[in-house]
């Protein structure tokens, strides 16, 4: 993922927003038995806008143009989920075929809703083997309930970018594995004038950049849903030791009220005063286009990637992390889904399609054959992120059927309880996991 699109820390929920499909008017049934060897023109909605995307975009419609040449796609980015499920609420001629969606989290909403069709049906039907192409967790993120809704295009993973020459003058010889590796190193990386903070080794505070608390919480490998789909996080036994291991990571660097202070300082993430960039920070969670911002703005330091460390009993699964991506899929009321459906195999399935366009625009391949291609991107760095995505202990985030409203309710949580103002992580997450089944249950009413 390239500078210009960075995750958004608080995912976009459309039940939030008062767009929660699944109430709407019903969606058209549309047709599945368009020809698709016939002349016609499909559109293709996305969400990619800066010129270095929208370039290879139009290659990748270029190569699919030229192996259908009776398809025209006309392809329009720049577009919001929001305006996507408006327009497929409405229907009719003017409403794209095949569309993609950054947010993975509203997968549950896509597929419940049933305004994304079903592409099980698309797949049996051309002898596209979905457990065969697709990484399992990345296949998870893009289904609910049995429902096959959306398929990966290109993925993101999450690691640790470090700062090599600060970790030299520390005398930290790797990067650490364990948790209490990381609180130590941490704290050794840590610089004070006084009370006031120079250097953090790791900023630990939910608020900051895409310190999302999920995707740390993902190295513990939680539970978030019991079978009957109801909330279990004050059952997990992960959540205690994921917020005590917060709070020793703040302790040791001077505490949340004057790591807080020194946040407020860092500049934007997206520009040249970002913090790990200008040495505020030496350790920092990050996906794996910050690479290409961190030669593009010329790092006055020696810096390297490895993944994030994990709990010290779980030492077996270190190389885990946090996955998440885009996501695409066929508008359930398009008269043109089997032409829709040659597009997105394409898009998704097609290995030297999806190594292109992943070096592109420096994302993680979505398909375990281009995972594997020997024309991706050597960048070591870059690497280390395919090994990421590609870790059987990786983890996503489960679909619900109110898209992402439970992370939000996730960071919530943690911004107070960082803060100190929860006086019972217990009794705190119980109604944590009250307030999410609440909300899951109106959604489905």
């Amino acid at each position: 993922m390239p500078r210009w699109r960075i995750p958004l820390r608080a995912p976009v929920v459309l039940a939030a927003a008062g767009l929660l499909l699944a109430g709407c008017a019903n969606p058209s049934t549309g047709s599945a038995d368009d020809d698709p060897t016939k002349p016609v023109t499909i559109k293709f909605w996305h969400g990619w806008s800066a010129s270095g995307e929208v370039k290879a975009i139009n290659d990748s419609i270029a190569r699919f143009e030229k192996l259908h040449p009776n398809i025209h796609v006309q392809s329009t980015g720049n577009v919001s989920d929001a305006t996507v499920n408006q327009a497929l609420r409405a229907g009719g001629d003017e409403a794209p075929d095949v569309v993609s969606s950054f947010t993975t989290n509203n997968v549950g909403q896509y597929c419940d809703s049933g305004m994304w069709a079903d592409l099980d049906p698309f797949m049996k039907k051309t002898g596209l083997d979905k457990d065969k192409t697709f990484p399992k967790a990345l296949l998870d993120y893009t289904s609910y309930d049995g429902n096959q809704c959306a398929l990966p295009l290109l993925a993101d993973a999450f690691g640790m970018y470090y700062n090599k020459d600060a970790f030299k003058e520390a005398g930290i010889t790797h990067p650490p594995k364990t948790m209490s590796e990381f609180v130590a190193d941490s704290k050794k990386l840590t610089e004070k004038s006084g009370n006031t903070v120079k250097r953090v080794g790791f900023m630990p505070n939910f608020r900051f950049y895409q310190n999302s608390p999920d995707r740390l919480f993902a190295q513990w490998g939680p539970t978030y849903f019991d079978k009957d789909g109801k909330s279990r996080l004050a059952k997990e036994p992960a959540s205690y030791e994921f917020f005590k291991t917060a709070r020793k990571l703040m302790d040791a660097q001077g505490g949340y009220g004057a790591l807080e202070r020194f946040r407020t300082s860092f500049g934007d993430e997206m520009s040249n005063q970002n913090a790990f960039l200008t040495g505020k920070v030496a350790m920092h969670l990050d996906g794996e286009w910050r690479g290409l911002m961190l030669d593009d703005d010329k790092a006055k330091f020696d810096w390297g990637v490895a993944p994030l460390p994990v709990p010290d009993d779980q030492v077996e699964k270190y190389g885990r992390g946090y996955l998440t991506g885009t996501v695409a899929g066929i508008a359930h009321s398009s008269k043109h889904q089997n032409a829709a459906w040659e597009l997105l195999k394409f898009l998704t399935a097609d290995t030297d399609q999806v190594v292109k366009f992943g070096n592109a625009i420096h994302n993680v391949p979505s398909t375990k054959a281009a995972l594997t291609s020997p024309k991706l991107d050597a960048d070591p760095t870059f690497r280390t992120f395919l090994d990421i995505a590609k870790n059987k202990y990786s983890q996503v985030m489960p679909p619900s059927t109110n898209g992402g409203m439970y992370v939000v309710q996730l960071q919530d949580f943690s911004y107070t309880e960082e803060a100190g103002r929860v006086p019972n992580l217990k009794a705190g997450l119980k109604r944590l996991d009250k307030l999410i089944d609440a909300d899951t249950l109106q959604s489905q009413n």
